[in-house]
């Protein structure tokens, strides 16, 4: 039986300019809705078995709704969703959220929060802490600029598992490596995170990449987490603001295709499987 080809990172959404208000200018081509069969066309179009839904608005509604899809549509193996870290309660929605079998983790759009140290806050960590009881996951959705404080926010937590979603967004536009390469490689060291290949096209030149943009930075990933720590994941359809579906499929593909086959599996699908548990 081949290797499952997951998909770790995609979103869906009923467009409203309140609830996704962060769809600016310059963004209209993903201002509109994507539900399901949309994205069960793009999976099949890049021969990509089944995909991890992560929240896009920081609502419990959309947590509700995406967990709702996922038990409709087998294809759909989990869900990142959104609870309020920061309120005194939030091990009650905790708790809720993870009597569905397919609610894996959550996460916080920190790279918009207007304080670079939210993720130091401590109504915040002691949300986190929560997380492990339940042994559910949190993605840290971060810029490179947040990697020194995501590595003391990462060693508060030794036993909760994490996912770095968009290999913590380097400014891939302007080809600049540092002080990204050596955070990710000291960030790497802790082997409770896991590493999303994502994201990426978005952060280039999102006219003009070429394929030699990304590559440096997905190299070094895999050479500081190594294949079994890394994910295939797409980022659509935000992604779709710089590349389409297949493009992303086949240029991480190319990337990794020197590497072993049971590499190339991990990569491509068993880690997700792994670390989200699917």
């Amino acid at each position: 039986m081949p290797a499952q080809k997951i998909d770790s990172h995609h979103h869906l959404w009923k467009y409203t300019k309140e609830d996704y208000g962060w769809i600016g200018p310059g963004m209209e081509a993903i201002g509109r809705d994507f539900l399901p069969p949309d994205l069960k066309k793009v999976l099949d179009a890049g021969g990509i078995d089944g995909a991890v839904a992560v929240q896009a608005s920081q609502t419990l509604h959309e947590t509700e709704w995406l967990l709702q899809l996922a038990e409709a549509n087998n294809f759909m193996r989990g869900v990142v969703g959104w609870v309020p870290f920061i309120d005194a309660d939030v091990e009650k929605h905790i708790a809720k959220y993870a009597k569905h079998k397919k609610l894996k983790g959550f996460r916080h759009v920190l790279q918009d929060e207007a304080d670079d140290f939210y993720i130091s806050r401590v109504d915040f960590n002691n949300g986190i802490s929560k997380l492990k009881k339940y042994n559910l996951i949190y993605d840290i959705l971060i810029f490179e600029r947040h990697l020194l404080q995501s590595i003391k926010f990462v060693d508060q937590h030794p036993n909760q598992v994490f996912v770095l979603d968009h290999v913590a967004k380097p400014r891939i536009k302007v080809h600049m490596m540092e002080p990204w390469k050596a955070n990710m490689a000291d960030l790497a060291k802790r082997q409770n995170v896991y590493c999303k290949i994502s994201g990426m096209a978005t952060e280039a030149d999102m006219k003009n990449w070429k394929d030699a943009d990304l590559r440096p930075y997905i190299d070094h990933v895999l050479n500081v987490f190594g294949p079994k720590r890394c994910m295939f994941g797409s980022d659509w359809p935000v992604a779709l603001l710089a590349t389409d579906y297949k493009r992303w499929v086949d240029l991480v593909k190319g990337v990794i295709s020197s590497l072993s086959q049971s590499e190339q599996d991990r990569i491509m699908g068993g880690t997700a499987i792994e670390a989200y548990k699917l």
